[in-house]
């Protein structure tokens, strides 16, 4: 996958600069990364605008407030059952006489935001169906604020055949991170990239260790506050083994030269290091809002988006070497990654479909990684290459999604004698 004439995301390039205020849709706004996104963009409304919200439909009230704050043309949501609730909602925030905004429902709600008229779309959804959003602002040229990084796991080539260069911001902190130092030097200066991972709640902990955890205690993240799937990804270290595929999408850079390192003040985000030998890190305090920041007001800087160090205290920062047996993911996706075509969407698919499943009790931790492994290994040689399409990924994940719960069937029978 290195056949596009610049990387995805480059630093030094610009994508379509303008001046003034930039108008912003964002897709997931409920979220995580959507509601940090609104409340920097009701800090600077000098610099940015919201023009449109898309979230899933099960917070109307939030997704209400959000429309009303900031006096959106248009709220869209993935489920058309939630329309109800939203109207109501909605109805409850504005006056008498106060315009509502226009309501799109539908799985494509988010796709046609995407494409409508703005300066930046920010992805913040969770999981593949991001894809198709990815795609639409692509198409449309609006540049691409990127925390959705399932859509560029899972449709690789169909989001390099898409992007100009310079047109995809990553908004994950590493990989904003990696951009950022990456404007120091040339692609031709880089040696490796560093992606640093805080090494979740069972750092230190070994494989048999790891297999008595519970999802209470996958749940508590010593760093970030994130939701439930990521957190478990973070626990098993899958979304580290994602960023790492994506690193490799985003700055063209071949797979043994992206490593691993585990950080867990998680100040430093990520490091590039450069064929002089220097290495240039990019480091704040945990807070999204940074990253946010970088991917809707690149190459301008936003003052004061989120907290600096206060270098009068003192502090401890320590790397450690990622333990590959107890947490086998970030193999696992190096590997999937070098197939390409539709592998990284088996991988990816099977991985939620275990981690919900041991969200639910059905089965064990290290289950985990042992079923996504096996189905990676079942799914055989990868459909698609560069030709890869969008029903390709669709019909791999399905058969994904299937077969790692039917290899997880055992294993959640055994949980469940366990603690008869």
């Amino acid at each position: 996958m290195s056949d596009s004439p610049s990387p995805l995301a480059d630093p030094h390039i610009a994508f379509d600069p303008s001046e003034g205020r930039r108008d912003i849709v964002v897709l997931g706004s409920t979220g995580s990364i959507g509601t940090q996104t609104v409340d920097l963009v009701l800090r600077n409304p000098d610099r940015f605008r919201v023009t449109a919200l898309s979230a899933a439909g099960g917070r109307a009230a939030l997704l209400a407030e959000q429309a009303h704050r900031l006096r959106v043309r248009s709220v869209a949501v993935a489920r058309e059952d939630a329309v109800p609730a939203l109207r109501e909602a909605l109805g409850a925030r504005y006056g008498t006489g106060e315009p509502l905004p226009e309501i799109l429902a539908g799985p494509d709600a988010a796709s046609r935001l995407a494409a409508s008229e703005c300066h930046t779309v920010l992805n913040g959804i969770t999981g593949s169906i991001g894809l198709a959003p990815t795609l639409a602002a692509l198409e449309a040229g609006r540049t691409l604020a990127l925390a959705n990084k399932e859509s560029l796991i899972v449709g690789g080539p169909l989001v390099k055949a898409l992007a100009k260069p310079g047109q995809i911001i990553p908004v994950d902190s590493e990989h904003a991170a990696l951009f950022q130092a990456l404007a120091a030097g040339t692609r031709a200066d880089v040696r490796k990239l560093v992606v640093t991972a805080s090494g979740g709640p069972f750092r230190g902990r070994s494989r048999a260790e790891l297999a008595r955890v519970t999802p209470e205690d996958a749940l508590a993240h010593p760093t970030w506050a994130m939701g439930p799937v990521i957190t478990v990804n973070s626990a098993t270290l899958v979304n580290k083994g994602l960023e790492v595929i994506e690193a490799h999408l985003l700055y063209d850079i071949p797979f043994d030269r992206i490593e691993v390192v585990v950080h867990p003040q998680s100040y430093v985000h990520s490091m590039v290091e450069f064929t002089d030998g220097s290495t240039l890190a990019q480091a704040t305090p945990p807070d999204m809002r940074g990253p946010i920041a970088v991917g809707i007001g690149w190459p301008a800087r936003v003052p004061d988006a989120a907290p600096a160090f206060d270098w009068s205290t003192a502090s401890t920062w320590e790397f450690f070497p990622l333990d590959d047996e107890a947490f086998p993911s970030v193999a696992l996706a190096r590997h999937v990654g070098e197939l390409g075509g539709t592998a990284p969407a088996v991988f990816n698919a099977a991985n939620e479909e275990c981690v919900d499943a041991f969200l639910a009790g059905r089965l064990p931790f290290n289950g985990i990684m042992d079923t996504v492994t096996a189905v990676v290994g079942e799914h055989g040689t990868p459909r698609g290459g560069t030709s890869l399409t969008v029903q390709d990924v669709l019909e791999a994940e399905t058969w994904a999604r299937a077969r790692a719960r039917e290899l997880a069937a055992p294993a959640e029978k055994a949980t469940a004698e366990a603690r008869a």
